[in-house]
């Protein structure tokens, strides 16, 4: 048997333990009680309240997908992708190419079965095309490369 001094300090400390425990649990409630005043539950939301707290992603919304030779190349912004779009298919080909997947003019030419001057005579009338239409619907070109 142990000796009563132990046996107390098992009791005392088997005592004070509760304590804290019970002292924790009355904690973790308070706490459960003022979130429960401070929040209001989303079934209680007005559609206007709802609204203003919603948050909306905005990825790949203004993004677009062209395929060339089998590839895809996602465009984004709505100017270009629909400048590219009203192209033709082979002239949006040869910018998409070039620009999108950086290839060079032999590179294309070789893909499009085409010669190399031809190539990059055609890439500069679409590019002039392009900055045309551009300027039409009002955006400013800053770089004369384009």
């Amino acid at each position: 048997m142990k000796d009563s001094y132990e046996q107390r300090v098992q009791n005392q400390f088997g005592g004070f333990c509760n304590r804290v425990l019970k002292n924790e649990v009355n904690r973790i409630m308070n706490e459960y009680a003022r979130q429960r005043d401070r929040e209001k539950s989303l079934d209680a939301l007005t559609p206007d309240e709802l609204t203003q707290s919603a948050s909306y992603d905005k990825y790949f919304q203004d993004e677009y997908v062209f395929e060339v030779l089998g590839r895809k190349i996602i465009v984004v912004g709505d100017l270009l992708a629909e400048a590219l779009a009203q192209l033709p298919e082979s002239k949006r080909d040869v910018i998409l190419l070039s620009y999108f997947l950086g290839m060079t003019d032999i590179e294309i030419s070789q893909r499009l079965n085409a010669v190399r001057s031809t190539i990059s005579k055609r890439r500069n009338s679409i590019l002039k095309e392009l900055r045309e239409y551009l300027e039409k619907e009002g955006f400013e070109c800053c770089s004369q490369s384009l």
